[in-house]
């Protein structure tokens, strides 16, 4: 536990929540269809304007065209000739245009393009050299678009269907094999605890960014189970080197009780006899914690109160001359499924943290139906550290330990299967639930 802030919780042994999968050969396939139906939809709609716009500009210039040639003519002659085509007609006053188009043109003079009745459609072109002289030309006969615009827009329609179905084929065959690779890697690695990774297994992938990338996993996976072979033999040799000297300690103990039988009590013998048994619990726990075993054996009912109550008392010397009272809740009296030993290291990372770090107020030990809480009013966990602070080696700036002992209740947890939680918000507490 260290200072500062207001932290939210961590929760460091809690259920695993399921991930959504998400298949990236679909993804592919869906990408492909969705890119396909775009595109077809853009060239489509382009076409369909391209059409329009050709029509209009066909007309437009066969329009022009014969105005240019009456215009000629009325400068020769001085008289306006009939239109060489029948369906172009001249008005001489907007009066004697089409009902159709009358009255929008007289609302819109610029306006060149009209829509009548019954399907009728309209070009208008004033003649510029000649003031109220109309050229209009009835152009429904001549439409191919806009006549045909529900069939073509069907046609599209039905285009772009088949085109997306093609993309489909195209995309699952082309999203199967380039997920092919990756799929195997990540059967490969799921799942598998890093020492049963095979080695160099890089060199069954193609030679492109998935080997790349299946290397990188390679080199990390190796690093990985090098760091978890050396964390295991250093606290499987380390604990087993200290079984000698605590041994050592209580057979000491018993002679010496034995050749001072007169002396009933001995507070410094008695002492050193319960340091060494908790030493003794203590390897006991990191060595079931090296070898992972995730057994039932020794669990018993235990009575939480003595432990809570030693542990006090072992760690008492961390608040010697504070201002600290320490409340321990009668809910306490309560027996528990667990390993005594485990508890005992438990309770004493806990205690001792609350013990340490806190400088005055108070440090409340209870239990709420299968729940251990220890809270306490110091400075709490430093904001940049409050989703880390559980791993080894993190501790607080005014740490003056390791950073181990959250570690150990962290793994403790984990092993037992027992569900931790940390806050801070005045103070720190945390809560460990014992399943």
């Amino acid at each position: 536990m260290t200072n500062n802030n207001k932290s939210n919780q961590s929760q460091n042994h809690a259920a695993n929540n399921p991930v959504k999968f998400h298949s990236l050969s679909r993804k592919i396939v869906n990408q492909f269809c969705l890119f396909t139906l775009v595109i077809s939809a853009v060239w489509g709609m382009f076409c369909f304007i391209l059409m329009y716009n050709i029509e209009d500009e066909f007309i437009e210039r066969e329009v022009r065209q014969e105005a240019q040639f009456l215009q000629q003519n009325f400068d020769q002659s001085m008289s306006w000739p009939t239109p060489r085509v029948s369906y172009m007609t001249l008005y001489f006053s907007k009066d004697t245009l089409p009902n159709d188009i009358k009255q929008r043109f007289i609302a819109d003079p610029s306006r060149k393009e009209f829509s009548g009745e019954n399907d009728r459609h309209y070009h208008l072109l004033a003649l510029p050299r000649s003031e109220n002289v109309y050229l209009v030309a009835e152009v429904s006969e001549m439409l191919l678009v806009r006549p045909f615009t529900k069939g073509i827009l069907k046609l599209m329609f039905i285009a772009g269907l088949i085109l997306t179905l093609l993309a489909f084929i195209i995309a699952w065959q082309l999203g199967r094999k380039t997920a092919k690779p990756l799929k195997q890697l990540a059967d490969l690695v799921n799942g598998v605890a890093p020492e049963n990774i095979p080695e160099k297994f890089a060199q069954q992938f193609p030679n492109n960014e998935i080997r790349i990338l299946a290397q990188t996993l390679e080199e990390a996976m190796m690093r990985i189970n090098q760091s978890l072979l050396r964390e295991k033999c250093f606290t499987r040799d380390v604990s087993h080197e200290l079984r000698t000297p605590v041994s050592i300690i209580k057979n000491a103990v018993e002679v010496y009780r034995s050749q001072h039988s007169a002396e009933v009590n001995n507070p410094v013998i008695d002492r050193i006899s319960q340091a060494s048994t908790q030493m003794e619990q203590t390897v006991t726990t990191l060595l079931t914690l090296a070898r992972e075993e995730h057994t039932q054996i020794d669990r018993q009912q235990v009575k939480i109160l003595p432990l809570i109550e030693q542990s006090i008392i072992d760690q008492n010397h961390l608040i010697n001359n504070k201002p600290i009272q320490v409340q321990v809740s009668d809910n306490c009296d309560v027996e528990v499924y667990a390993q005594s030993g485990m508890l005992t290291v438990l309770l004493d990372n806990l205690i001792g943290n609350a013990f340490q770090y806190t400088q005055q107020g108070k440090v409340v030990i209870e239990m709420q139906d299968k729940t251990l809480i220890v809270a306490d009013t110091g400075p709490g966990i430093e904001a940049n550290l409050s989703g880390n602070i559980t791993e080894p080696a993190v501790k607080g700036s005014q740490s003056t330990g390791y950073g181990f002992g959250l570690s150990i209740v962290k793994r403790l947890c984990e092993h037992q299967g027992w569900l931790l939680t940390l806050s801070s918000e005045q103070g720190t507490k945390i809560s460990i639930t014992l399943k």
